[in-house]
């Protein structure tokens, strides 16, 4: 799992639907969810630390899980599934520990209003993630083929420390 961010709300240019954009913390890649309009308020108000004057459904869930000692220990987005991101709330109340299903904007609205962690499994990451620096992601990759062209199995045996620097037999 990787621990990811909210970076902020943003529109599709085509449908003008609002999106979650997740972030990992080197800032690399992005995880967008479509969101509905409310779900969208929801988090903006949440980010921007707003407090309504009544509480609206987030905050009313935060007070319940305040009232009964329940704390969130993080949110865990777990699958996508016909282009629909399936999420968790990791809850727990003293030793006995609950995960619920949640859509994953009402999770994100509820964990930033309670500072938990938001988690996203690797393989949706790896399925539904987009690049945000291709510059660094660029150099990572020339990096690693450079490493790759000048490594020779003698060097790979010796960092091991199964062949000693002189090979010479006595």
């Amino acid at each position: 799992m990787i621990e990811m961010n909210v970076a902020g709300i943003a529109l599709d240019a085509v449908t003008r639907s609002p999106i979650v954009l997740l972030q990992d913390s080197s800032e690399r890649r992005a995880l967008p969810i479509f969101i509905g309009q409310d779900q969208a308020k929801s988090i903006i108000e949440a980010l921007e630390n707003q407090t309504p004057i009544r509480p609206l459904t987030h905050d009313l869930i935060v007070n319940l899980l305040q009232a009964w000692g329940i704390e969130l220990d993080r949110i865990i987005i777990h699958s996508l599934q016909d282009k629909t991101f399936y999420s968790v709330l990791c809850l727990h109340q003293g030793k006995t520990k609950k995960e619920i299903d949640c859509r994953p904007s009402d999770a994100i609205s509820i964990a930033l209003r309670t500072g938990s962690p938001i988690w996203v499994m690797e393989e949706v990451i790896a399925n539904a993630s987009i690049p945000i620096n291709r510059d660094a992601d660029e150099e990572e990759r020339r990096a690693f083929r450079e490493f790759i062209e000048n490594l020779c199995p003698e060097d790979l045996i010796r960092r091991r420390g199964e062949v000693p620097e002189d090979n010479n037999e006595h």
